[in-house]
């Protein structure tokens, strides 16, 4: 998150209709919202969890050349190989973090968490993937992102993942993700008020349970599905941009170069409550699942981040290469990204690419 741009925050936007969740199928339609929560309805899806280490610092722009040299580093080839691609894409989750080219500190943090659970005799996928870029000084905001992170996965996996170890299995989904965040809220103000700082954080979770995700969000870090090979964006920005292109004042395709791209309105940890929405959304056709900070999507356009993820072998690479892309962009913020792989059949790569 930039800190050169300071973010402006007020009063969160109007509530939404809602609903609540169930894990394991489909929500209903019309059910009513939890206290402090809005639904958004969302328009229109081997294990492997890595955390590389951070790439050192280069200073800002680079070539092509220098690009493909990147990309070559972090084992990746710079352009898709010639000729059909067929295979099988399994299912698979990978996270990295990157301080890019401009910034002292990373103060994003990334979590990513893919494993299988027994469920009614049969074994169902479940994951747990988050994004937070904290804000607030030199180190307020790696403070706040880490507060973000350790409670939201503390929440979830001792409300949810190990009550279904003993087939406790929790039928509201929205309530557990929309309290997770909340809890990271009261952790991030808690610290600031006790240490008397402005702290604060963006916050996005999503929870994976068999072939549907369940996510609670604050701020504009963005999750993405990748669908037919286009990318769709399935939150909203808490910005003033974000605001704008709701309204239906501004294409979103002006959102990159506006001057208030930076503002927030709403973060965690700016004050005791906070609204988060929640979105349920099933995957349907969809390949991969994109967690992003801006440092990603502000920089690289979703052509460019719809490619990187068809031509990766793989979602550590998909990883990697994302962050070589927005580095070649410049690298002005935090660089992060969560990829996740769905289940494709052999042959679809051939049709996409």
């Amino acid at each position: 998150m930039s800190m050169s741009e300071p973010r402006s925050l007020s009063a969160p936007a109007s509530d939404r209709p809602g609903q609540e969740g169930d894990p394991t199928k489909p929500l209903e339609p019309e059910q009513e919202t939890i206290p402090g929560s809005s639904f958004v309805r969302s328009p229109a899806k081997t294990e492997d969890t890595c955390f590389p280490e951070e790439q050192k610092e280069e200073p800002e722009g680079e070539t092509e050349e220098e690009y493909e040299a990147d990309t070559q580093k972090l084992g990746e080839t710079s352009a898709p190989e010639t000729g059909p691609t067929c295979f099988k894409q399994g299912l698979a989750a990978a996270a990295m973090s990157d301080i890019g080219r401009a910034r002292e500190t990373n103060q994003d943090r990334v979590f990513s968490l893919l494993t299988t659970l027994p469920r009614d005799g049969v074994e169902m996928t479940a994951g747990l993937f988050l994004v937070a870029d904290g804000m607030g000084g030199h180190e307020s905001g790696d403070i706040a992102s880490q507060l973000a992170v350790r409670a939201v996965v503390r929440h979830v996996l001792s409300h949810w993942l190990v009550p279904t170890l003993d087939d406790e299995m929790m039928d509201d989904a929205q309530s557990l993700m929309v309290s997770a965040v909340q809890e990271a809220n009261r952790a991030i103000w808690e610290y600031g008020e006790h240490e008397h700082q402005d702290l604060g954080s963006t916050c996005t979770a999503v929870l994976l349970v068999g072939e549907s995700i369940y996510i609670a969000h604050v701020g504009d870090t963005r999750v993405y599905l990748l669908e037919a090979g286009k990318l769709q964006a399935i939150t909203a920005d808490h910005s003033a941009v974000g605001r704008l292109i709701e309204l239906g004042h501004l294409e979103p395709s002006a959102s990159r170069d506006h001057p208030l791209r930076n503002q927030l309105y709403r973060a965690i940890g700016q004050q005791p409550q906070v609204e988060v929405d929640f979105i349920y959304q099933h995957l349907g056709e969809s390949t991969h699942i994109l967690l992003c900070s801006d440092g990603l999507w502000g920089l690289a356009t979703e052509e460019e981040m719809a490619e990187v993820l068809l031509r990766s072998s793989c979602a550590q690479a998909a990883c990697q290469e994302l962050v070589a892309l927005a580095n070649m962009h410049g690298g002005t913020d935090n660089i992060s990204a969560v990829v996740v792989t769905l289940p494709v059949e052999e042959g679809l790569f051939e049709v996409l690419r």
